[in-house]
């Protein structure tokens, strides 16, 4: 495993993480809390110190299993823990079964420093290490109330770092809102991968002018990126995927993936989810990817990705 610091100010990482939303039992189909928390024993073993999450994965939970295998591993100060606020899970006019409301986006001041209380007690930390505004609209991030929240929770000591989740396929409008709070941020969180560039653009090029450090999220791109899946796969109706995965966009995506045939040519003794793992680490700007996984076998191949390192420029096709 190799490791990094996340930007000039962050803390000091695995290259690969760990992404915790799967894990949550939510919008990722079936899952085991047991074989979860194998799985993400298995990354620590492996050298992973990084691991993302949100308050709104599984309402909590994957946030729960995260402090429970910590606790039972014993390794509470070795491991960098990225959580986020902003989409409201607690309201309670229309409860479902656990007690919930329907999810809305919600930037308040209030409201983030009360969803980062939460979360301490979740993962039964005095700081969390990473506080990231979870994808709220422009609109919201155009506010005070976000910004304050953030430099409060750091004043505090409640957060030792402040971070900022961009909002998916607004890597390029939303640029601009670095140079606006980039005194505050230490580390941004941005959708990237083999086809999807558009942070390239500006948003990782001020990220190196501000010392910003980058955390890549869906470098698998919810797992297409990995081979398994083809014009006939099909997700149920409570897997997110259903959506993020049409049979419309995967076609578009199959169509995209052939472009990146001389680079699987090029290194056949190596899985299509590691050339697309150190695809996101290539570039200069960006520090970690968090590819999710479920199971052991997933972490396994993941973390190999780490000690390939980048991919030379010129082996990497245009899309």
């Amino acid at each position: 495993m190799k490791y990094t610091k996340l930007g000039a100010r962050g803390p000091r990482v695995s290259t690969i993480g760990f992404g915790a939303w799967a894990i949550g039992g939510m919008n990722w189909g079936k899952t085991d809390d047991e074989v979860s928390k194998s799985a993400l024993r298995k990354a620590i073993e492996h050298g992973v110190t990084f691991i993302d999450t949100a308050d709104v994965y599984g309402f909590g939970h994957s946030e729960t299993l995260i402090r429970e295998v910590i606790e039972e591993m014993g390794v509470k100060d070795d491991i960098v823990i990225a959580t986020k606020a902003g989409n409201d899970f607690y309201n309670t006019s229309k409860e479902d079964d656990a007690g919930y409301g329907p999810i809305r986006q919600n930037a308040d001041y209030d409201y983030i420093i009360s969803a980062a209380e939460k979360s301490l007690k979740r993962l039964n930390v005095e700081a969390l290490d990473i506080l990231q505004l979870h994808s709220p609209d422009t609109e919201k991030l155009q506010r005070d109330d976000p910004w304050r929240a953030l430099e409060k929770l750091k004043k505090d000591g409640k957060i030792k770092h402040a971070g900022w989740s961009v909002q998916s396929f607004g890597e390029t409008s939303q640029a601009f809102l670095l140079d606006d709070h980039h005194d505050l941020l230490d580390v941004i969180q941005v959708r990237y991968n083999l086809l999807e560039r558009e942070a390239e653009e500006v948003l990782f090029k001020k990220s190196q002018q501000y010392g910003i450090g980058v955390i890549v999220r869906i470098p698998l791109l919810f797992g297409f990126l990995t081979g398994k899946f083809d014009r006939n796969t099909r997700f149920g109706e409570e897997d997110h995927r259903n959506m993020n995965l049409s049979p419309e966009k995967l076609e578009t995506y199959l169509q995209q993936i052939e472009k990146m045939q001389p680079l699987y040519e090029k290194y056949p003794d190596q899985t299509k989810a590691q050339l697309a793992l150190r695809f996101c680490i290539t570039h200069p700007a960006a520090h970690v990817a968090i590819p999710g996984a479920k199971t052991e076998k997933q972490v396994l191949d993941n973390i190999k990705a780490s000690d390939l390192g980048p991919i030379p420029v010129e082996d990497i096709p245009e899309i």
